[in-house]
């Protein structure tokens, strides 16, 4: 199961699954844990349901592991499983992925935009790496940027 897109909440998921979640540009990312609920990174003080307000964790600088229903943290946006790196890194199996994140739902850890953020955290939960594709996608899209403005 790569990519399964969901634009009315019917999709099937395995615990496991990394959850991508369209926000007004940018995508915030959780794990499904099975029952309905994902573990996700937020800011302390976000409450389940903040849809698009939790922009507000780009500028935080610590985040909490919070356990909620996958329909409160999606809100109204439209979201997919995407476990895009299957073919490249070793999977967790599901039993290890929700026990990982049992252990730290709760918990704050340090947030940093460019190298702990949710994407991070998916993706070191479901494959012990930690990587933002979208992050990198920004730093490309600007190094290209700057290599146009020297060229012209």
């Amino acid at each position: 199961m790569t990519n399964k897109t969901s634009w009315t909440g019917e999709v099937d998921l395995e615990p496991g699954d990394l959850i991508e979640i369209f926000r007004k540009g940018y995508q915030h990312w959780a794990v499904y844990v099975g029952l309905g609920e994902v573990v996700h990174l937020a800011p302390p003080s976000e409450c389940a349901g903040a849809g698009a307000a939790s922009c507000k964790s780009l500028w935080a600088n610590t985040a909490m592991v919070k356990k909620e229903k996958l329909s409160d943290v999606v809100g109204t946006d439209r979201y997919r499983v995407s476990n895009k790196h299957d073919s490249r890194y070793t999977v967790r199996t599901p039993d290890q992925i929700i026990s990982i994140a049992n252990g730290l739902e709760g918990k704050t850890v340090e947030y940093k935009i460019t190298s702990q953020n949710c994407e991070h955290f998916s993706n070191s939960l479901r494959y012990d790496v930690a990587r933002s594709d979208q992050i990198r996608d920004v730093a490309l899209i600007g190094m290209s940027a700057a290599l146009v403005l020297l060229l012209v």
